[in-house]
């Protein structure tokens, strides 16, 4: 019979889990109020990213107290300090769709994005997406497969980066200075957001196999 202690690492790894789902909603209405210029809809992100806050601080003091109670050793103690570093990158994930919903806020009832960028910023939302629906079942699974895979889906992230900076520097550009920062700041939040997932991945892989993912590739 499974004892307390296991259950509790179990939740925990329930909770990661919960968390990425939480983030996925999230990167999908703070997209879906960028292109549409929906206020209402990205204040509703704003303020889900506070949930996500709270959940990772009361994950991790219940990890930190469970570090304490237990004194944990080994493949316990790794998978404890993995957990605690794999929030901090969730939260930050949800924060990065928090600031892509400010955006739109703040140029509201204007589109931040100029209707030739919607098509490449509508993919980054796809991918980012795609990237934190995997995660969780990186995270649920101890899936090494799949956090291989996050690596592949970050380079289309990277991709759609670069597209997005070819279109800003083209002679030409008929915008002005403010909507070109707008547009630097929104394709910087959703390749941070990717490299977050990427940490993740690497940190499950590390943790699984006791190798770097790179070693792999």
């Amino acid at each position: 019979m499974r004892d307390a202690y296991h259950e509790e690492l179990d939740k925990i790894s329930a909770t990661l889990v919960n968390m990425a789902g939480l983030v996925d909603e999230a990167i999908l209405r703070a997209t879906k109020a960028l292109l549409e210029s929906d206020r209402e809809l990205a204040e509703r992100v704003i303020v889900a990213d506070e949930v996500i806050d709270h959940i990772q601080h009361e994950l991790d003091a219940t990890t930190i107290n469970l570090i304490a109670r237990q004194q944990p050793v080994a493949g316990d103690l790794r998978t404890l300090v993995t957990s605690l570093r794999m929030s901090a990158d969730l939260e930050r994930m949800g924060d990065l769709a928090d600031h892509i919903a400010k955006v739109t806020r703040m140029r509201y009832p204007t589109c931040a994005v100029p209707s030739e960028l919607v098509h490449i910023i509508s993919q980054m939302g796809t991918v980012a997406s795609e990237i934190i629906r995997t995660t969780a079942v990186v995270i649920s699974n101890r899936d090494t497969d799949g956090a291989l895979q996050i690596e592949k889906d970050d380079d289309k992230m990277d991709q759609l980066h670069r597209e997005l900076f070819i279109k800003l520097l083209e002679p030409g550009w008929p915008h002005g200075i403010e909507t070109a920062i707008d547009v630097t700041l929104i394709g910087r939040y959703y390749e941070r957001f990717s490299d977050h997932a990427v940490s993740v991945a690497r940190r499950l892989y590390y943790l699984v196999t006791g190798e770097y993912a790179n070693q792999q590739s």
